[in-house]
This record gives C-alpha cells, sequence and structure tokens, in this order.
C-alpha cells in the first residue's frame, strides 16, 4: 500500500514521520502556551471604574443573557426596605465583601453607589456588580445590575450572586 501523504508518510504501516510528529507537538505546545497566556490575561485584566461604575437605574443593558438588573423595567423590580438608605448601604458593603474575590473598585456605601469586581474561581472571569441604594420614603430602594465582562451567557451567575446577596440583606432587617 502507498502513502496517503507521500512528502510526510502518512499512511505508511509506521504511521506518521517523525516530522508530523514533531510539527503535532509544536502545535499543541504553541495551542497550550497561547491558552495558558489567554488565561492570564482574563485573571489580570484591570476593570476601569469610568467603564463599569453604572447606575444601575440607568444601565444601558447589552441583550445578552449575562446580566441580572434588580431595578424598575429590570428582570425583577428594585428591593424596597423600611430601614435608613445609610444603613442599608453599609449592610450590602459588609454582605458584598463578606464573598469570596471581591473587591470594591468604585463609590462607597457613604455615597449610596458602589461597584465591585467578583472574579470566578476558576478562571478568574470578572463579573461587575453595581449597587445604588437610593431613599425612598421612610426607606430605601435597591437597584442591583450584575453583568459578566466576558461570554454570552453566564449560566445564571449573576442572578444567583444578586438574589442571595438580597436575601441576605433583607435578613438583616
Amino acid at each position: 500500500m502507498s502513502p496517503i501523504c507521500k512528502s510526510c508518510g502518512w499512511g505508511d504501516a509506521g504511521g506518521p514521520s517523525p516530522y508530523l510528529q514533531a510539527m503535532v507537538r509544536r502545535l499543541l505546545l504553541l495551542g497550550g502556551l497561547a491558552a495558558v497566556a489567554g488565561a492570564g490575561f482574563v485573571r489580570t485584566a484591570p476593570m476601569d471604574p469610568e467603564t463599569w461604575h453604572a447606575d444601575p437605574e440607568a444601565g444601558a443593558r447589552t441583550g445578552k443573557p449575562n446580566d441580572y438588573l434588580v431595578a424598575e423595567g429590570g428582570d425583577r423590580p428594585a428591593l424596597r426596605l423600611d430601614r435608613a438608605p445609610q444603613e442599608v448601604a453599609a449592610q450590602f458593603d459588609e454582605i458584598a465583601m463578606a464573598d469570596e474575590r471581591v473587591e470594591r473598585i468604585a463609590g462607597s456605601p457613604d455615597e449610596g453607589h458602589v461597584t465591585y469586581v467578583q472574579r470566578s474561581r476558576l478562571m478568574g472571569f470578572p463579573d461587575a456588580i453595581s449597587v445604588k441604594v437610593s431613599p425612598e420614603g421612610d426607606g430605601a430602594r435597591v437597584s442591583v445590575w450584575s453583568r459578566s465582562r466576558y461570554g454570552h451567557s453566564d449560566l445564571g451567575v449573576n442572578r444567583e450572586r444578586v438574589e442571595r446577596w438580597l436575601s441576605a440583606l433583607e435578613s438583616r432587617g
């Protein structure tokens, strides 16, 4: 039987030629290095506060299923609590900062408008979470917009996080 590829010897009874084997090894090595470099970039990519510190009540949604909005016209209405806005903002900040891999990148609880970044455990994918606590009557209105920086779908991660944080906030009342 003659080889399929005469130049590299593929198809001979002996298998691929040493040249082809070396080329495949090099391609696999380059692919692995590219994957490591890409993962390193994702883990260390800065989150520009000016880009990500958004007002959840005025956020421009992407149309992709990788965000979750708690505000009027969002995925659910804003949360209303019968507590002072300053108290609610401080409590929300405690809850958020107690979670793993969370950092505050803009704003402060005193301002009533904060943006956090939480990175995924394995790959370090960043999600931005902007929170606004506003006075409403004798209480506070809490609006939250959590969104992924990368990808099309977040598999419900943003929704789960926001609902968990809001549930913890409600239970503090």
